[in-house]
């Protein structure tokens, strides 16, 4: 299991990812339009650096939604390959089955 803090990091940073998303897209497309002068250019990219780190995309961790496991998570289930195969194994999972041979 992850530290509680670190998940709630992770929570807080991906908040903040959707509360500033439409601002930083509309700053970043000022800073990536060569059609635009060169000082409005500017400014938009001190306004961009202005807001907070955490409200960046990037920094946003995939983390498994059952442990908080921040490596070996699968996208599509949301969640890491060792919690997959523990819940798998006790058939918590629709369509998913214990191999053995």
């Amino acid at each position: 299991m992850a530290k509680v803090s670190a998940v709630e990091k992770n929570n807080r940073r991906r908040k903040m990812a959707s509360q500033y998303g439409a601002k930083r897209a509309a700053l970043k497309a000022i800073v990536m339009d060569r059609s635009k002068p060169m000082e409005e250019r500017f400014k938009a990219t001190l306004k961009l650096a202005e807001l907070p780190r955490n409200s960046a995309k990037v920094r946003v961790r995939n983390r498994c939604e059952v442990s908080g496991r921040p490596r070996a998570y699968y996208r599509k289930l949301k969640m890491s390959r060792i919690a997959l195969r523990e819940l798998g194994s006790l058939g918590r999972i629709p369509g998913v089955v214990k191999s053995s041979w």
